[in-house]
Order: C-alpha cells, then sequence, then structure tokens
C-alpha cells in the first residue's frame, strides 16, 4: 500500500488518501486548582527549594584571609570548589563524580520506596511549572476561564493579560538565571555588578539561556518536557517493584462508575462518579483510572481531587491513593495491606549508597594536603655533559592545598650519585628546598643529573620524594631517566 501523501499545512493526509491525522495536535493543559494535603506539602516543597536555590550563595563562611568567604562556591577562575569547610581541587572531580552517583542510586531508592515522588514533588521543571501556573491563575483565572481566554479571539483584555503572564514568566526565568550564575563567584559583588551592567557578557550569556530555558520549559513546554524530554519517565518501571507506593486506583471500589444522581445511593454501583476531577487536576492530563501510565508524575494532585468528591459525598476517602500494587490486591480480597519497607531493593540501593558515601568520607579524612607531579622533558630527552654524565631535565608542580606558606624537601633515589638542580636555585646537591605558597601551586623547573656508570640503559627508574618539613609528611612520585643506549 502506498504512503498518503501529506499536506504540510494541515500535518494530516491529504483528502481521499486516508482515514485520519497521522498524530494529534499538542493541546494546551489547563489543570485545575486543587486544595487538600499533597498540595500544601508541594507548595511548602516549592518555597523550601526556591529559597534553599535563591539564598545559597549569600551564606558566608570563614576560610581566612585572602580566601572565599561564600560557603557554596564553584571558583571557575582559581579552578576551586567550595562547599563549607571541604575545599575540592580539580584533580579531586572524583569527589563529584561520587556525589552524582550517590544522587543517581538515591533516586532509585525514592523510585523504589514511593514512585515519582522525586518528579512530584521536588523536580526543577514541576517546582517552576508550579509557579508558572499560579501566575496565570493570579492574573486570568483557574481552568475554565484561562481555558476561554485561550479559546477567544485576539482583543485588547487577551493582550494586556497574555503580556502581563509573559511578563512576571521573563522575571522568574531572570531570577532563576541570575540564582545559577551566583554560585559561580561572590554573589552580593556579582548581583550588584549585574544590575549596574558592569558583570563581562559571558554572565549575562549564562543568565541568558538558563533563565530563557526555565521561561520556554516551565512556561510553554511543561508536561512536555516530562513526557519527551526527560529520560526517567522511559525506564520508571524498571525502578517499581509490587510494593513500591504509587498512584493508585481502586477499581473493585470504583466501578462500575456513573454520574451520582440527587437522592440516588451508592449500593449496587461504585464509588467513582464519574466527575473527572482526576483527570482535570492532572497536570499532565491523564486519567488516573486507567492505571499507571509513564506520564504519571506522582503528583498525588489527583488524589486531593478525588477525596474532595469523597467528603463531598460522604464516601471513604483513598479511592484514588498513594499505594502499592500489592496492597491494592489485598484490600480487594478484603485482606489487610502493609508497607514493606525492608526488602532486597531498598537494602541493595542502601548498601551501594553508604558504600560509595564510605569511601568518599574516607578520602576526604585521609586525603594528603600536597601533592607532587613529575612531567620529564622530552626536549631533549636527555644531555651528556663534558665529564660523561648524563642530566635529565623535570619540571615539577607542588599543590599546597593549605593556607598557609610551606616549605618542602625533595629527594631522588634509584640511582646512586644522582644530585637535584632547581634552576634559579642552589647549586647540586643530594636535596633541594622548595617554598609554595599557601593554597597554590608551586612550578620548578630542574635537573637530575647523574654518573653513567650508575644507569641501566635507555630507562632508569628514578624516585622523587617530597617531604614537609614541619608534619614530615611524604609523597613520593616514580619518573623515569634517559640515558643512551649502552
Amino acid at each position: 500500500m502506498a504512503n498518503p501523501k501529506i499536506d504540510p499545512t494541515l500535518k494530516k493526509p491529504a483528502a481521499g488518501d486516508g482515514d485520519g491525522p497521522l498524530y494529534a495536535e499538542t493541546v494546551m493543559i489547563h489543570p485545575r486548582s486543587v486544595k487538600g494535603t499533597f498540595r500544601t506539602w508541594k507548595w511548602v516543597a516549592l518555597g523550601v527549594l526556591l529559597a534553599v536555590y535563591h539564598l545559597a550563595p549569600f551564606i558566608r563562611w570563614d576560610r581566612g584571609p585572602d580566601a572565599p568567604s561564600q560557603a557554596i562556591l564553584a571558583d571557575m577562575t582559581g579552578r576551586r570548589g567550595y562547599f563549607f569547610f571541604l575545599e575540592i581541587w580539580p584533580q579531586e572531580v572524583y569527589y563529584i563524580t561520587g556525589l552524582l552517583f550517590i544522587a543517581a542510586i538515591a533516586l532509585f531508592f525514592m523510585s523504589a520506596m514511593a514512585g515519582r515522588v522525586w518528579c512530584g514533588f521536588f523536580c526543577f521543571q514541576t517546582v517552576y511549572t508550579d509557579l508558572f501556573m499560579l501566575v496565570e491563575r493570579l492574573v486570568v483565572g483557574d481552568r475554565a476561564k484561562r481555558m476561554a481566554l485561550d479559546r477567544a479571539p485576539w482583543s485588547a483584555d487577551k493582550l494586556v493579560k497574555k503580556a502581563i503572564i509573559n511578563l512576571v514568566w521573563l522575571v522568574i526565568g531572570a531570577s532563576c538565571g541570575i540564582g545559577f550564575t551566583l554560585f559561580f563567584g561572590d554573589a552580593p559583588t556579582m548581583l550588584r555588578d549585574i544590575f549596574a551592567g558592569n558583570e563581562d557578557t559571558g554572565v549575562y550569556g549564562t543568565i541568558a539561556v538558563v533563565g530563557g530555558c526555565c521561561f520556554l520549559l516551565a512556561g510553554y513546554a511543561r508536561e512536555q518536557v516530562c513526557l519527551y524530554m526527560c529520560p526517567y519517565s522511559r525506564f520508571q518501571s524498571a525502578m517499581f517493584d509490587e510494593h513500591s507506593l504509587i498512584i493508585t486506583y481502586e477499581e473493585w471500589r470504583g466501578e462500575p462508575r456513573k454520574p451520582a444522581r440527587k437522592g440516588e445511593g451508592f449500593e449496587n454501583r461504585g464509588h467513582c462518579i464519574d466527575c473527572k476531577m482526576c483527570v482535570t487536576a492532572c497536570p499532565t492530563g491523564i486519567d488516573i483510572r486507567d492505571g499507571i501510565q509513564m506520564a504519571c508524575i506522582g503528583c498525588a494532585l489527583c488524589i486531593d481531587a478525588c477525596n474532595t468528591m469523597m467528603d463531598k459525598y460522604k464516601l471513604p476517602r483513598g479511592l484514588i491513593t498513594w499505594d502499592s500494587t500489592a496492597n491494592l490486591a489485598a484490600r480487594e480480597k478484603g485482606e489487610k495491606g502493609s508497607f514493606r519497607l525492608i526488602r532486597p531493593r531498598s537494602i541493595l540501593y542502601v548498601v551501594i549508597m553508604a558504600a560509595v558515601g564510605g569511601l568518599m568520607v574516607f578520602g576526604l579524612s585521609s586525603r594528603k594536603t600536597f601533592e607532587l607531579n613529575v612531567l620529564h622533558e622530552r626536549a631533549p630527552l636527555f644531555v651528556q655533559l663534558s665529564d660523561g654524565s648524563i642530566r635529565n631535565g623535570y619540571t615539577l608542580k607542588v599543590l599546597n592545598m593549605v593556607r598557609e606558606d610551606r616549605t618542602f624537601i625533595l629527594e631522588v633515589a634509584g640511582i646512586e650519585g644522582a644530585t637535584i638542580n632547581v634552576v634559579g636555585g642552589e647549586t647540586k646537591a643530594a636535596s633541594a628546598q622548595l617554598k609554595v605558597a599557601a593554597d597554590a601551586v608551586g612550578t620548578y623547573n630542574m635537573f637530575v643529573t647523574a654518573p653513567v656508570a650508575k644507569l641501566q640503559g635507555k630507562r632508569t627508574p628514578l624516585y622523587f620524594t617530597l617531604r614537609e618539613t614541619g608534619t614530615g609528611t611524604t609523597n613520593r612520585l616514580e619518573s623515569l631517566f634517559a640515558a643512551p643506549e649502552r
């Protein structure tokens, strides 16, 4: 069968070539405003998360003179990461990797315990979408008024309301972008310079990108991000088991559903009155009565909406509830359900997080306060001096990871009679003294000279030992000493 011809303006098969459209057009979802326990918790989560995001850069932490006083800071210029008492150097980026790994396992653990609770309450897409929809409700009204405004032809009233909404969205998006940039510099200074127009183009570009994404994703994309852009919805089912708490509909109690008539009892029918309050309250527009779906983000607003109707008709709450499929099946049989917190999946996740967290704590508690890096010069590999001895050049980098000047003693071993000569320092000797400024990297060019009779051939192992004079702590590194083939 030949493929139907497509009319690009209609996005459906041309007349006579097919029976219907190839795909449904995207329809803007206008969720109904609801009140209840979960809606309250969502407002609390929104307030706490936005407060942390915008206020955290202003928390101060005293690290001494000439040190950043911002508690949480990613200092790109100084190549440091600061988190209260921790100072992370570039070569310690594996700590960031460990945190990301723990965050991923924590997400799996949360999903195994309570479904998509992260998506429904803590994801920044959800938080900002809630905030943007609140602006719409304040300017236009609830669901029916917003839908009517969208269907209405353009007029002065519609133009003004849309302009106000988009202007407030832009302000929120800009504040999101500004809040992000404040983690990369001294927050009070940066904030003043941003509004004074004194920051560089990179800062304003970052604000535009982050704020623009916030504006577009939370203002217009909304549920499309959860449905098509976020990968979690695609593999969420692998995170659940029969004991995971998810949004469920008690079909055995709700069916057969039909509208409630005045004076009619609920003896020979289900408790669901088919009011569709759960559907109109859903930010992704699904009907939870059809079962768990990829588009369900676990926000539980359908529970609040349904409980409101159950209260109105004096029926037991929980027709739509947060429960496990195991409990749902048990109650359908008249048995009492229970929540199993301890089970193989949850134990595995906790063990993994504890193991990775323990390794990170051990690494932080035992990490060295200085490091030594040695680079063998390759041009030339070696030089033969007039007395027959061989000389190799090296570049040393000493990382002083504390905020005080320190003195180190450098020694070489592995070749008998080898001597060190630091460029610009003392004459050749068996050891050399190196001074490194506080919280800095000391770079030294040096030569190692060795008698040719003590060498093993083209490559001889050479060991550099760096000792801190104050504590006696040492750091040893292996390199090589090049020579002509004998």
